[in-house]
């Protein structure tokens, strides 16, 4: 919710600032640019200190990075002024107007460093988060708790995309970032308070989860050299990281960033209308399925390989971004996008679940899995970081169409990359 609370409310924005789609942009690379960059030199930080820790200093991180990027709107004197048919229309006649000397330029400026800092410590969510269900899930069950765990994944994007809309209609939009930090801050003490990295300091025995093995005994201290070098040297790791790259960039096209914008400019609707907040909701609901369609395939049918579920989940995604290309070149209507928007959620979320937790856990180990899951999340979030741009100078000067277009040729090279390893299992100690 505090990370995608930014493109939920994107319309907002934009209406407030007199941003142009370029301008958003900036804020849809810098932090996958800086989560990307951040979540790969985190993961072996994250493996040495624990999950829970990593989690702590994440959330503490993202509760003051939210306040002070809604805190922004307190440099605004005046809001933007738009002409006949508003944001809508795209007939800016005047930008904000700025206190203390500010100007368009030094305010997005400062607010895209603060939403940058925000996704360094977004990077700490997805490492804690496979930190320490790597201590407590064995191999053979990691596909389907993959997909409980993705639920709360989707329940963040329930949260944004459903919730901070009418926040920021009702109650100004910066209530949009100051209500997801108190809710991050209420997490650190909960957390703090209760969680345990391991079963073992939850007073049960040692487990043997059966994944790759990095150290010779589980008491064994492992260095930090041997935990890059059996991450980072390993050819099955990096055709996983393609796999999660080609992932990232389909999802952070298409599913996760730009449709509020595109269903405000293409068809008209608000992201407050009962059309679009019953997609969002069905686009989460579609991802949670196809987390755990994807997961208990994966353990039940395939024997805990993930690389045959994934293959068929970007195959599923160049097939939903046709549909959605004939559908709008048709014009079909809002309902026929919106039923493109969930279609791509199944896919694309069932495969992210499998490469960044059930995957992460398999080939990292207990040991290594955060810096594997840094390894997978980071690329994809580093690799598309780009598309902030790319899609807001493709959308201002091309329009929408090409919008679904430019990631087609990336779910094809994934289904490519993954097949390669159709039939690869972790190296590990027991069967359970």
């Amino acid at each position: 919710m505090s990370r995608y609370n930014f493109t939920a409310i994107s319309p907002y924005l934009k209406e407030f600032f007199g941003w142009l789609k370029t301008d958003l942009g900036m804020f849809e690379m810098v932090l996958p640019l800086i989560y990307g960059v951040s979540v790969i030199l985190n993961g072996p930080i994250a493996d040495r200190i624990g999950g829970k820790k990593a989690f702590l200093i994440g959330a503490g991180g993202v509760t003051v990075m939210n306040f002070l990027f809604g805190a922004s709107h307190w440099l605004v004197s005046h809001p933007a002024v738009w002409g006949a048919g508003g944001v809508a229309g795209g007939n800016l006649i005047e930008r904000a107007s700025y206190n203390f000397g500010f100007n368009h330029t030094t305010t997005l400026s400062l607010m895209s460093i603060i939403w940058a800092v925000n996704g360094y410590f977004q990077s700490f969510g997805a490492l804690s988060i496979v930190k320490i269900n790597a201590q407590w899930f064995h191999i053979s069950e990691r596909g389907t708790f993959a997909a409980i765990f993705g639920v709360l994944i989707r329940m963040g994007l329930i949260l944004a995309f459903n919730i901070t809309p009418f926040i920021a209609k009702y109650m100004s939009w910066h209530w949009a970032f100051w209500i997801p930090a108190i809710l991050v801050a209420c997490l650190f003490v909960l957390t703090y308070l209760f969680v345990k990295d391991t079963p073992k300091e939850a007073g049960y025995g040692e487990m043997d989860t059966g994944d790759a093995v990095i150290g010779e005994s589980d008491t064994e201290k492992v260095k930090l050299s041997l935990i890059i070098k059996k991450v980072f040297t390993n050819r099955v790791m990096w055709t996983i990281a393609i796999g999660s790259v080609m992932i990232g960039l389909v999802r952070r096209t298409v599913v996760d960033t730009w449709v509020p914008l595109y269903f405000s400019e293409v068809h008209g609707i608000s992201v407050t209308s009962a059309v679009y907040q019953s997609a969002a909701w069905f686009m989460a609901l579609a991802g949670i399925l196809g987390g755990f369609a994807f997961g208990i395939t994966s353990d039940r049918i395939f024997g805990s390989r993930r690389a045959p579920v994934v293959t068929l989940g970007f195959i599923g995604m160049a097939v939903g971004l046709g549909i959605f290309l004939v559908f709008d070149s048709l014009k079909l209507g809002a309902g026929w996008a919106a039923f493109c928007w969930v279609f791509l959620s199944f896919f694309v979320n069932g495969a992210h679940g499998m490469i960044g937790g059930a995957a992460s856990m398999d080939f990292g180990g207990r040991k290594a899995v955060a810096t594997a899951a840094g390894l997978f999340d980071g690329l994809q979030y580093f690799a598309s970081a780009p598309n902030g741009i790319i899609v807001g100078y493709i959308t201002q000067t091309y329009g929408w169409q090409v919008w679904k277009l430019w990631p087609l040729p990336f779910a094809i090279i994934g289904a490519i990359a993954m097949a390669t390893l159709w039939n690869v299992l972790p190296r590990g100690r027991s069967s359970h």
